[in-house]
């Protein structure tokens, strides 16, 4: 029996309908920008594995670190215990996050790392007698996939079946020139019964790389501190370089109180999560009644091996070639998104650093599960390129060690896609 027949028989995979009988490509190595299928066939990974590959597979730096670590500890308990690779990556983090960001909370992925956060700031709030259960957040957010992440991301089809299990969200527009009186208005009105305001800063990546301007994220975030309404900041997409700085705060002058990372905090070679917090959220948990600490961990919280890996990808985003070819990536985005921009199926054209987004007209409109998305994921992967379009929207989010000629060979497709289709 093959490994595809196997996969078939025994395996069920994300956002899949089965039904539909599609095979999946068994890859059988990576290397740098590139991953292979059992028959050798190159694939250019133009999306970095689902947004978490940031230096690029099978990164000879990472990987001596993890085998040296994997001969050391390969994991403990971390309720009672802890081990330096924690700490070390805790020391690294902190030191170039906004000083706001005091204290590191480990978990295994992204949603968790903003179950954390929801918990930490509702049972901020409890543990002051002060209860507040609402949450505030932007409409078509996507924080994760668990029922916390869930509930504070935007309503739709992903969420339809759950709805009733789901709690209250005041949902708002992302903040622009022309809004930001109207959303102030609507903080205070529920300011005192607002837990949290939890958004992702710059680029909202699910909903189809919807951005907004930091001056503007800027301004809402004033009126929530002035409202005295705590923030979460969702960095798990936007961390680690992917806006043309390490994270989405550096773009801001305001600071949120707590900060969510995963994806490319391993450089995508393992799960991890974190959760980092300011000092006064961490100071409504120290008590004598036991009855205020935040009960919540995992089996793999602060993983050995994981946080091995995420130190040392730490040290190679540090380096002047990373940070380089960071701002390369984004000028020849930006070079790229000018040539096309007129093109009559491009209804818009969207880029926060190495994050490129193409939205294709269409009679139809946009939607996540327009029929345009099956054509073009396949066009492109008949190339050797991988793409996973959002419906008819396509975006190109590479690992930074990715070529120039690489990237001129997914533009190049990219162009052949608009006139065949325009034809």
């Amino acid at each position: 029996m093959t490994l595809t027949n196997r996969d078939d028989k025994y395996i069920w995979h994300p956002y899949t309908q089965h039904y539909k009988g599609n095979k999946h490509i068994v890859i059988d190595h990576a290397s740098g920008s590139y991953l292979f299928d059992q028959e050798g066939k190159k694939y250019i990974d133009a999306i970095s594995s689902w947004w978490v590959i940031l230096h690029g597979h099978s990164h000879p730096y990472i990987a001596e670190k993890v085998i040296k670590q994997l001969g050391k500890l390969d994991q403990v308990i971390f309720a009672g215990f802890t081990h330096e690779p924690a700490i070390e990556l805790a020391e690294k983090l902190l030191n170039i996050l906004p000083p706001s960001q005091q204290k590191v909370f480990y978990t295994d992925n992204g949603s968790t790392a903003i179950e954390v956060a929801l918990k930490m700031c509702i049972q901020f709030w409890y543990n002051q007698n002060q209860p507040r259960n609402k949450i505030l957040a932007f409409k078509n957010a996507y924080h994760g996939d668990t029922f916390g992440a869930m509930s504070v991301s935007g309503r739709g089809a992903w969420t339809a079946p759950f709805q009733n299990q789901m709690f209250e969200v005041i949902y708002i527009d992302t903040p622009n020139a022309n809004n930001l009186g109207d959303l102030r208005k609507i903080i205070e009105t529920h300011a005192a019964e607002l837990a949290c305001f939890i958004f992702e800063p710059l680029v909202q990546g699910s909903a189809g790389m919807l951005m907004h301007k930091a001056e503007h994220l800027d301004q809402l975030m004033a009126i929530c501190r002035r409202n005295g309404i705590l923030m979460i900041q969702d960095e798990v997409f936007t961390g680690f370089g992917r806006t043309g700085r390490n994270f989405a705060a550096d773009h801001l002058r305001r600071q949120a109180d707590i900060l969510c990372f995963s994806k490319g905090l391993t450089g995508g070679t393992m799960p991890l999560g974190i959760t980092t917090c300011s000092s006064e959220i961490y100071a409504a948990f120290l008590a004598e009644d036991n009855l205020k600490t935040l009960f919540h961990g995992h089996s793999f919280t602060a993983n050995p091996l994981a946080c091995a890996a995420a130190s040392a990808s730490l040290d190679l985003l540090a380096e002047p070639d990373c940070q380089a070819a960071i701002q390369r990536i984004a000028a020849l985005h930006s070079t790229f998104a000018t040539s096309i921009e007129l093109h009559p199926l491009v209804r818009s054209i969207r880029q926060t650093g190495t994050i490129l987004a193409i939205e294709w007209e269409t009679v139809e409109g946009t939607s996540y599960f327009h029929g345009l998305r099956d054509w073009l994921y396949n066009f492109f992967l008949d190339k050797g390129i991988i793409l996973r379009p959002l419906g008819n929207i396509i975006y190109i989010l590479p690992p930074y060690c990715i070529t120039d000629a690489d990237l001129e060979e997914i533009y190049a497709a990219i162009r052949e896609a608009l006139d065949l289709k325009l034809l």
